[in-house]
């Protein structure tokens, strides 16, 4: 009787989920097709439901667009949080204040458009991260979705409607949501809705109509929309069904089983039941059950199931094996697990006489299917597929038999040691312990001479008369006949143990092998090495050399990884290799397919798309050619390509990252230096402008100012290029460092004297002791260093306020000290503050791009030393940095 019970690991599971679930906020998501379908405003009906159910519901951030039904629903009495302001490029945007949200921690919040971006110097970069810390603090969340916005459809909806959608969310964000209700509206109700003014203001309306809401766009939005909420709801059946009604279907959806084997009509059967899948617009599953009698089989039967598999996995069905004792039962099982409702197998062409004797699987399978489907098919007509490599020639085992005869002989001559003093019931014993002697080591066949020899010597040399076959008591052929059956159950049950401990040693190896693999894989970074770690493990474990080829730019295979020195595919193999990189099949030595290719070659492909192709040249094609090999080439190229797959996500990941960064500075130099340079340049030109258009008559005083003017503004403006070409060196490493040992007070009076106009009027106390070492230091950087420190000190306080200056040694380090009297800087701005583009809060107002104290720290890192600020107790900041002496 098959098991019905709930499996205790996935009961297990679900309270651990159940219990995580507690511990944090619950979310719902009102999830649309396209904007205006009335997402927003149902959430807003939602949460006043809520209030008057005495929940404290706050408003954290709800996007009206100007539509007044919404501003009217916002007006009804829910709490708002004020947003906050971040400025951006000119201009000052309202965020969603999380910090407020988390200190208020209201019982349910509401937050909408869940995939929007957060504007830069946010904690978080998308708004559906500060939603998961909201919940994780325990706070219920309600917000918005739109399906466009999931990644997994991103390229599906830039292909159908072109246009690429920016902002995206993991997919997981809505499959951890604890609700999601669909809001659903015709295309045609939206676009009457536009027209009127409800979505969008009316000429953004009319846009939108022209382009992106347009009939066709919007009915397959509505579409993936339907399907995906489906797809959740059918998810959560299958785990309530796990749960509360295990080991029963549930036939909310069509699931086809397909079962093969060896047999040459097994792909005559797939080609049915994909037909058949295909009309019931159905899921269908190819399995083979591996039981201890398959391990029996020839090796070309044994191939042919490989071939039926890898005939499934084209025609689109995944394809399952599964090692088990009982075919019917392992079925069963396997259906139920995956709520299958209709299990497809093959009409039975064996003799009815064998079903009569060992039982019928298809008569198992229908007794025990319960309420599955059983569909029986004879599968189409036509000529049956052959098998795919040529059978492997297997030599009789001569050896196992004269071990059969040996034992036989052993075991009579114990016998007829022990005969004079041992019944004969004892003896049978002997032979038996014989026979289970040779079940152990050898297989079927001899094991059955073993017993028949066994019954045979028995007779002749010890049943009376003796030496002779004949019996003088007829009671004597049920002893023999007993003997026979019992020697024959026996060497069965043994070759069984050790044929099932032959599939865990099997099974074993796969695992073990696949798992130093993967571990090996995960360790490693870039895709030559995963290449070569990858090519290292298949030479070892199939004894064979290997090669791995990739596409190059112009789309041509090169090898990437093994041994080319003693073997590197040929412009023919190379042929052979881009033929299974351009269909994605597997061909070469071995196959049906370019058969005389000095290799295999198998294809590395990761979710459909083809990354490059494995050269196998074995040692010995044979022991390659065995069915199980096969499985573990297989096992081990799908590992291979998925970490292959890993490492270019993660490149493009970094990528993606280096060009979002890239376009975050660029911007951020824009937005800082753009003022910077505007008001220099406003001065020199108008002063200018000035002496050309009135030169003539200004007094010489006047005169001398406006120059002044114009030497002070083109110095300023020079310091802020050399800053920008200072900080684009340190980036690019173009910066060398040439050390020199230096006085540092010779350094220190340069600076001075450069800056002596800008530090008129100003108490410099300059504090360097006599004995203070020679330092090895770039005197031309170090300047630079100087100059930004005391610039900045000059720039950030009031004027004729005083400025330290001091160095000293520590061990092997020289301190060097630049102090202002000025207002100080926020904890917070301390670490921050030496970062490209950053200036402290409280500077925030002056003039400045943010670069002098990031170049300061590239500089004094080139030397080896370190830089930091820190505010002094009786006001203002002092920077410290060291430099090595020894250099």
């Amino acid at each position: 009787m098959t098991e019905t019970r709930p499996n205790p690991d996935q009961l297990l599971a679900r309270v651990q989920q159940e219990e995580a679930r507690q511990a944090r906020g619950k979310l719902k998501i009102f999830f649309g097709a396209y904007p205006g379908v009335g997402k927003t405003h149902s959430m807003l009906e939602a949460a006043r439901a809520k209030r008057q159910e005495g929940v404290d519901v706050v408003v954290g951030l709800v996007e009206s667009h100007g539509r007044k039904e919404i501003e009217a629903l916002l007006q009804g009495g829910l709490d708002v949080l004020d947003r906050r302001s971040v400025p951006y490029h000119n201009v000052t945007l309202q965020e969603f204040d999380l910090d407020a949200a988390l200190q208020r921690r209201p019982g349910l919040l509401l937050v909408d458009e869940l995939a929007h971006t957060n504007a830069p110097d946010s904690r978080h970069a998308k708004r559906w991260q500060d939603v998961q810390e909201l919940l994780e603090s325990g706070i219920d969340v309600y917000t918005t979705l739109n399906v466009q916005h999931l990644e997994s459809l991103n390229d599906i909806i830039a292909q159908i409607t072109g246009v690429t959608v920016r902002e995206t969310l993991p997919d997981s964000t809505l499959e951890m949501a604890d609700e999601v209700e669909l809001i659903d509206l015709p295309p045609q109700d939206l676009l009457n809705r536009l027209a009127e003014g409800k979505v969008y203001l009316p000429q953004q309306a009319q846009r939108a109509m022209e382009n992106f809401f347009r009939v066709p766009n919007l009915t397959v939005l509505r579409e993936l929309a339907l399907r995906v909420t489906a797809d959740r709801v059918n998810a959560q059946v299958q785990s309530i069904r796990q749960v509360e009604a295990a080991g029963k279907t549930w036939p909310t959806v069509e699931r086809l089983l397909v079962c093969v084997g060896p047999s040459p009509t097994s792909s005559k059967l797939i080609r049915a039941a994909r037909r058949l899948a295909t009309s019931l617009r159905a899921e269908w599953i190819v399995l083979y059950v591996e039981t201890p009698a398959q391990l029996r089989l020839p090796p070309a039967q044994r191939d042919r199931v490989i071939q039926h598999l890898r005939l499934a996995e084209q025609l689109g069905a995944e394809s399952i094996t599964l090692s088990g004792q009982k075919l019917a039962e392992e079925i069963i099982n396997y259906a139920r697990a995956r709520n299958v409702t209709k299990i497809v197998i093959g009409k039975p062409v064996r003799p009815r006489w064998k079903d009569w004797l060992l039982g019928s699987p298809v008569d198992d399978l229908v007794r025990s299917s319960g309420d599955i489907d059983i569909y029986v098919m004879r599968g189409d007509g036509g000529q049956v597929d052959s098998a795919g490599p040529p059978p492997i020639p297997t030599k009789p085992r001569w050896d196992e038999y004269g071990f059969a005869l040996a034992a036989t002989a052993a075991s009579t001559a114990v016998a007829w040691l022990i005969f004079p003093r041992l019944g004969l019931v004892n003896l049978v014993m002997v032979y038996l312990l014989g026979v289970v002697a040779v079940a152990a080591k050898t297989h079927r066949g001899p094991s059955i001479l073993a017993s028949v020899l066994s019954v045979v010597a028995f007779d002749f040399c010890f049943v009376q008369p003796q030496f002779s076959l004949t019996v003088s008591d007829t009671e004597y052929l049920f002893t023999f006949g007993v003997m026979l059956l019992v020697a024959l159950v026996i060497s069965h049950l043994t070759i069984r143990t050790r044929e099932q401990a032959e599939m865990a040693r099997l099974r074993e190896r796969r695992t073990a092998t696949l798992h130093a693999l993967s571990q090996h894989l995960a360790r490693t970074r870039g895709t030559d090495d995963l290449l070569r770690v990858a090519v290292q493990h298949i030479g070892e474990i199939f004894e064979s050399q290997v090669v791995a080829l990739l596409p190059d730019e112009k789309g041509d295979l090169r090898v990437v990884a093994g041994n080319a020195a003693a073997w590197e595919p040929d412009a023919k193999e190379r042929s052979v290799a881009h033929w299974v990189y351009d269909l994605g099949q597997m061909a070469g030595r071995g196959t049906q397919t370019l058969s005389l290719a000095q290799a295999l070659y198998v294809p590395l492909r990761a979710s459909g798309i083809p990354l490059g192709v494995l050269a196998v040249r074995p040692a010995d094609p044979n022991r390659l050619l065995i069915p199980e090999q096969m499985h573990l080439l297989e096992a081990f190229t799908n590992q291979t390509a998925l970490a292959l797959e890993r490492g270019q996500l993660e490149v493009r990941a970094r990528q993606a990252q280096v060009q979002v960064e890239a376009e975050r500075l660029r911007s951020s130099l824009l937005s800082s230096v753009s003022h910077d340079l505007r008001t220099p340049l406003a001065t020199i030109t108008g002063s200018a402008s000035t002496i050309l258009e009135s030169g003539e008559g200004m007094k010489p005083e006047t005169l001398r100012q406006l120059a002044r003017d114009i030497y002070e503004e083109g110095d300023r403006l020079s310091r802020l290029i050399n800053n920008l070409l200072q900080m684009t060196r340190l980036q690019a490493g173009a910066a060398k460092v040439q050390k020199q040992p230096q006085a540092l007070e010779e350094v220190v009076g340069v600076v001075l004297g450069r800056l002596s106009n800008r530090l008129c009027g100003r108490d410099v106390q300059v504090h360097l002791p006599p004995d203070l070492p020679m330092v090895p230091l770039d005197e031309v950087l170090m300047e630079q260093v100087f100059l930004n420190l005391l610039d900045n000190a000059v720039k950030y306080t009031p004027p004729g306020s005083a400025i330290a200056l001091a160095a000293w040694a520590d061990g092997q380090d020289v301190v060097v000290e630049v102090a202002d009297r000025g207002e100080g800087l926020d904890a917070s701005d301390l670490d921050k503050v030496f970062d490209i583009f950053y200036r402290g809060r409280k500077q925030a107002g002056n003039s400045g791009a943010g670069l002098g104290l990031a170049i300061c720290r590239g500089i004094v890192q080139a030397h080896g030393g370190r830089i930091w600020a820190m505010n002094r107790p009786e006001g203002g900041v002092a920077f410290r940095f060291t430099l090595p002496l020894n250099g």
